[in-house]
């Protein structure tokens, strides 16, 4: 664990990274962001833009910003592999990933950081209060471990539909030791090399992005999601322990 990273003054360091590299990307994305925005309007007309209340750091709520990819007035249920309510071009989106690039927004503003937990909405926070303690220490990240190794979480959940609380008792606690894994590894270089790896996931360089963030610490991910876990879950994932 890098301990500059705990300490103040490595919170600032990680933070001056977020704003720096947030906002060059908003500056470089802008014509792939008001593209992006295009496509919402013309295929299924406003608000561009999904806002959902998530748990923030030190439990604080606050709204994610996310292109929408549904049809308006979908509500909020986790969304399955061949969803109808997830219109054409919010599919292309959510395969590309494209539709997070407005939380750049987010991290900006200080409520998320580049790398970190997924933030999740109040109940399932509130359920699993005790495992949230020190995982809600860190801010929410755009990216982190469970997005890389759950990759094709729309797929399992499509399996997995005849069973309604597949996801809130198999993946979130899967979820939440890739959280605690980050927790205790964070560094500066594993958050370049997870944005860097994230980057490649969502072009389709899956074997590249594997090399970059190295075997060893998708092994030890692997290791932490499986544990308790029914066999053969992790790895369904598009980047794989092998």
């Amino acid at each position: 664990m890098n301990e500059a990273v705990r300490s103040h003054g490595g919170e600032r360091t990680k933070r001056l990274f977020d704003v720096l590299l947030s906002g060059s990307l908003l500056l470089v994305l802008s014509p792939l962001i008001l593209a992006c925005a295009l496509v919402v309007w013309f295929a299924d007309g406003r608000p561009v833009y999904f806002l959902q209340e998530r748990v923030g750091r030190h439990g604080r709520p606050f709204r994610i910003v996310k292109f929408r990819t549904m049809r308006a007035g979908s509500g909020e249920h986790i969304t399955v592999a061949g969803d109808q309510r997830v219109t054409r071009g919010g599919r292309f989106l959510r395969r590309s990933k494209l539709d997070e690039l407005p939380q750049l927004w987010n991290v900006l503003r200080g409520e998320m950081s580049l790398v970190g937990p997924r933030p999740e909405v109040p109940r399932y926070v509130a359920a699993r209060e005790r495992l949230y303690r020190t995982i809600l220490k860190l801010r929410p990240g755009v990216t982190d471990w469970a997005s890389l190794i759950f990759r094709d979480e729309e797929e399992l959940l499509q399996e997995h539909r005849g069973d309604p609380g597949f996801y809130e008792r198999v993946l979130l606690p899967r979820k939440l030791s890739l959280a605690r894994l980050y927790r205790r590894e964070r560094s500066l270089m594993l958050d370049a090399w997870l944005v860097a790896a994230t980057m490649c996931v969502a072009v389709g360089l899956d074997a590249v992005a594997l090399r970059m963030v190295g075997k060893r610490l998708v092994q030890r991910a692997r290791v932490l999601a499986t544990r308790h876990s029914a066999a053969g879950l992790v790895g369904r994932g598009r980047i794989r322990a092998q």
